[in-house]
Order: C-alpha cells, then sequence, then structure tokens
C-alpha cells in the first residue's frame, strides 16, 4: 500500500529522567534521534517537547510501552500511559503505543558498534542511547505499519 504522502511521526522513550524523542517518516520508513529531554518528579520538560513538537509537525506520535518479558506491563508503564494521555490532550494528535522491549539495549549496542568502527567519534552517553532507543521504538512501529 503506498500512500498518497508522507506522514511525519515523532517517537519518545520515557525514562523517569530523560525523555528520548526520535523523528521519522511513512514515506522513507526510516527514524533518527533528535536528542532528549528532561524529566522529573516534577514533570516532562515541555517547553522543549513543544518546540520539537512545533518544529516538526508531526501528524501522529509514538510511546514506547514498557512490558516485561511475561508481557506484564513495566514498573514505570503507568507512567508511561499518563505521558501519553498527556500529549494528546496537548497537541491534539493520535498516539499510538509500540512495544519497546529491548530497544535501550539495541540503541547502546548499536551505538557502541558506531563508536568502535570509527563511525561514531564521540563516547555514548546515556542521553545518546535514549534518543536511539527512541529511533528503534519508531522503526519497529513504522515496520509494524506494512
Amino acid at each position: 500500500m503506498v500512500e498518497a504522502r508522507a506522514r511525519v511521526v515523532l517517537a519518545f522513550d520515557y525514562g523517569l529522567k530523560r525523555i528520548g524523542i526520535a523523528s521519522g517518516d511513512t514515506l522513507t520508513r526510516t527514524a533518527a534521534p533528535r536528542g532528549t529531554f528532561a524529566n522529573s518528579p516534577s514533570g516532562p520538560d515541555w517547553s522543549g517537547i513543544d518546540r520539537e513538537v512545533k518544529l516538526l509537525g508531526p501528524d501522529l506520535l509514538v510511546v514506547g510501552a514498557p512490558y516485561n518479558d511475561d508481557g506484564s506491563p513495566g514498573r514505570i508503564a503507568g507512567l508511561a500511559t499518563a505521558f501519553a494521555q498527556e500529549l494528546t490532550q496537548r497537541y491534539g494528535l493520535n498516539v499510538e503505543r509500540m512495544d519497546e522491549g529491548y530497544s535501550s539495549t539495541e540503541a547502546d549496542s548499536l551505538l557502541r558498534q558506531q563508536r568502535a568502527s570509527g563511525q561514531r567519534r564521540k563516547s555514548v552517553r546515556k542521553g545518546d542511547v535514549d534518543s536511539a532507543a527512541a529511533a528503534v521504538i519508531l522503526e519497529s512501529w513504522l515496520e509494524a505499519q506494512i
């Protein structure tokens, strides 16, 4: 199925300290890390997220759904769900959920491989892993749309 136009999609990897973000589209079916925003007990850095949403004008948002290996909700599943609901309320966009199982592990491994091969010069920081994990979540979502 070929879409009439590409839809811009933003994906989020929700964490207690940082929220990774990635962007992509349904035409190229690729995702790219965009960085991270702080998260704390007082809430996410909504001003930073607002700027990113305004800049990219997404058609849809995707939030990683943290599940345990047995399929039960992970320890921060409720917080990630509340974050997804707040995104819907703030931006009036559909928010889809995507299992984020092992996205951080996969992202960390990919970044370390890039560093070892010389493809990446900077050392791998936690924020890099969070935004790369958001890209992994988005790529999984894009693959599931076929």
